[in-house]
């Protein structure tokens, strides 16, 4: 494979992405050259890939364009189409910053158009915090009455295990489990079997609840000011089109989401969501609304040979 454009390489909890710039959305990659630069062996290797361009040249996203004058075109490593991605928007706006398509001052917020509809994020110091939108559990109020719906074979499990399906929109299956030597038992070599699969396929998450801890909360000088109770829940995900991956936004939102609805009333509303490429730190508002808080980091341009 022979590069024809420049790739920065950037990752949000070491779930990693390549990105390149086409603003007037005229040079994007086909899907046999997505699968192949996004290849870990003959390629540059990524989890996905986001295409910088602007919404008002994209015709399936062009009405968002009066809110948000970029668009992140986001595909799995393997070609497909994701909603949205958790991780991948904050990598998206470190970018469109480093590139100077996009200035952003601590505190400030940016407009984000995505297939998920437009979306705000927010810089805070040197991380990004993520309005993700509402979720919506995929079975209903039957599902959540009964805390799963879904039925999921697990290689190195001894016996299928329940999972609840939530929508953030991607969709998710989440499973708990009572042990993090189980946690670890997983192959995640070999697919889940979800039962229903869903017609888009689905993210299979398996977590761990380690209860609740105290945080201190600080104000804007950084003084503390009292202290607040937060969910911890440790988390391994295996993405539709991708594999195993060191981390899901979406997938750390959908696990707290069914956690806290797992653990019931009095279930504190924010969670520390630890992954295998860091931590991610997750709000749940009473509305559905949930926003993801995390790092963003750039690490390299790949550029064509000469």
């Amino acid at each position: 494979m022979t590069l024809a454009r420049t790739f920065v390489k950037g990752h949000g909890t070491g779930n990693d992405f390549l990105l390149y710039a086409d603003p007037e959305g005229t040079e994007s990659l086909t899907e046999p050259e997505l699968i192949a630069v996004a290849d870990r062996h003959t390629g540059i290797g990524a989890d996905g890939v986001i295409r910088a361009v602007r919404t008002a040249v994209v015709p399936e996203v062009a009405e968002q364009a009066e809110a948000a004058e970029w668009f992140m075109d986001y595909r799995n490593g393997d070609g497909s189409i994701a909603q949205m991605c958790g991780n991948g928007i904050r990598v998206y706006v470190a970018y469109l910053e480093q590139q100077g398509l996009l200035r952003l001052e601590d505190g400030a917020s940016t407009q984000i158009a995505t297939r998920a509809g437009t979306l705000t994020v927010r810089k805070e110091l040197d991380e990004y915090a993520v309005d993700m939108g509402t979720w919506s559990a995929t079975g209903g109020r039957s599902a959540l009455a009964k805390g799963f719906d879904a039925t999921v074979v697990l290689a190195g499990l001894d016996e299928p295990r329940p999972g609840l399906r939530i929508e953030m929109p991607n969709p998710h299956t989440v499973i708990a489990l009572d042990d993090l030597d189980l946690l670890e038992a997983v192959d995640f070599s070999v697919a889940p079997q979800v039962d229903p699969h869903g017609e888009e396929g689905t993210n299979v998450e398996i977590v761990v609840p380690l209860g609740e801890r105290e945080v201190e909360i600080v104000d804007e000088e950084g003084e503390v000011v009292g202290t607040e109770k937060v969910g911890v829940v440790k988390m391994r995900v295996h993405e539709r089109g991708v594999g195993e991956t060191l981390s899901c936004g979406t997938g750390a939102c959908a696990a707290a989401v069914a956690t806290r609805h797992w653990f019931g009333a009095g279930a504190p509303n924010d969670w520390v969501v630890l992954v295998p490429g860091g931590q991610l730190r997750v709000v749940i508002q009473a509305n559905k609304s949930v926003e993801l808080t995390g790092p963003a980091e750039l690490v390299g341009e790949i550029a064509p040979l000469p």
